[in-house]
């Protein structure tokens, strides 16, 4: 379940008129948190990620479930449940509430055997890395320029000062 304060960040994020994929990462980051913090661990940061859009997904937030051949039809079908369990349209187990509680336990203590280095800055920034490199230049560059037009003047101007500042430090090296 969520925490209260991811909720309401993404609920803000909707309102402040942000993507989905903005929204979904607020659950994504309680996920992360909650593994550095040593609540449960992940075998990678993809599980880390998983595990944070299916919380976003079941929260509401509309998350597009994965595409034909991007990933396991076992996976798409999680995300479809998911997202039909975030707008309420049906009761998600049709399960006795008894094996569902064993199974939500079993998962949690699967995940608490588990490391923590899946959370680690490095695994982030490979994977960030990885999934950034499967996507075309084009894809990329838009990304940019999106992220720069909704920045505001304040934060443009602080991300030029920021950059400047970089390319000082690297001229002296």
């Amino acid at each position: 379940m969520p925490e209260q304060k991811t909720l309401k960040r993404a609920h803000a994020d909707k309102r402040a008129g942000k993507s989905s994929s903005t929204q979904a990462g607020e659950f994504v980051k309680e996920q992360v948190d909650k593994v550095r913090a040593g609540k449960h661990g992940v075998r990678s940061a993809r599980q880390a990620i998983a595990i944070g859009l299916s919380e976003a997904r079941r929260a509401g937030v509309a998350v597009k479930s994965p595409k034909k051949g991007a990933a396991s039809e076992s996976t798409r079908k999680k995300a479809a449940t998911d997202n039909a369990a975030g707008q309420h349209k049906r009761s998600t187990t049709k399960k006795s509430t008894e094996s569902t509680a064993k199974r939500s336990r079993a998962a949690t203590n699967a995940l608490k055997r588990e490391g923590s280095a899946g959370a680690s800055r490095t695994a982030l920034s490979k994977q960030t890395k990885a999934a950034a490199a499967k996507r075309p230049a084009a894809s990329r560059s838009a990304a940019a320029k999106k992220a720069a037009a909704t920045k505001g003047a304040a934060g443009r101007s602080a991300a030029a000062k920021k950059a400047a500042h970089t390319r000082a430090s690297r001229a002296h090296h």
